[in-house]
């Protein structure tokens, strides 16, 4: 886990600098946020799909459709992503989007009361998070240099589908 985080820092620095210039109290902002995220998410959740382990999450695609209609918008077109076919790579997008969680309870409180938030309010049950770390440092464990690098390499792929939509919008 510390190697994942250690390894994509910058990418991930990027796309919160991306994402941290919508002001979220501002509709249009926050409806332009959703969009771009709705261009990343559900590609990223299919990709991740493939794990056993993903299944135990809950996807967070129907509530950002949900918020979204709520603002009379529907989801856009997703962008293209190929992160790899390989559990490997699909273990570092997990990493990815359950790592978006955290950070969208920190943004959620920035939306205004009224405001549908069901996307970014999806935080994960208690202990759920400690259970992604673990699920995770357990599939890299005792893995080689390529296996942890595909996983880096789908997280980075990941990291650049989010910068992607966020340039986008």
């Amino acid at each position: 886990m510390t190697m994942l985080r250690d390894a994509t820092g910058a990418a991930h620095e990027q796309v919160d600098a991306a994402f941290g210039a919508h002001h979220l109290a501002a509709p249009a902002a926050y409806r332009a946020f959703l969009l771009a995220h709705a261009r990343a998410l559900p590609v990223a959740e299919a990709a991740m799909a493939a794990l056993p382990f993903a299944a135990t999450l809950p996807p967070r695609t129907p509530l950002l459709a949900a918020d979204l209609a709520d603002l009379g918008a529907a989801l856009p077109a997703p962008l293209p992503f190929a992160p790899g076919e390989d559990a490997a790579s699909r273990w570092g997008v997990l990493y990815v989007v359950e790592g978006s969680r955290l950070g969208g309870a920190l943004l959620a409180r920035q939306v205004p009361a009224g405001t549908p938030c069901r996307y970014l309010g999806a935080v994960h049950a208690p202990g759920q998070w400690r259970a992604v770390r673990a699920a995770l440092d357990e599939a890299a464990a005792g893995q080689d240099a390529d296996w942890t690098g595909r996983m880096i390499a789908g997280a980075l792929a990941t990291f650049a589908l989010y910068a992607a939509a966020a340039r986008d919008d």
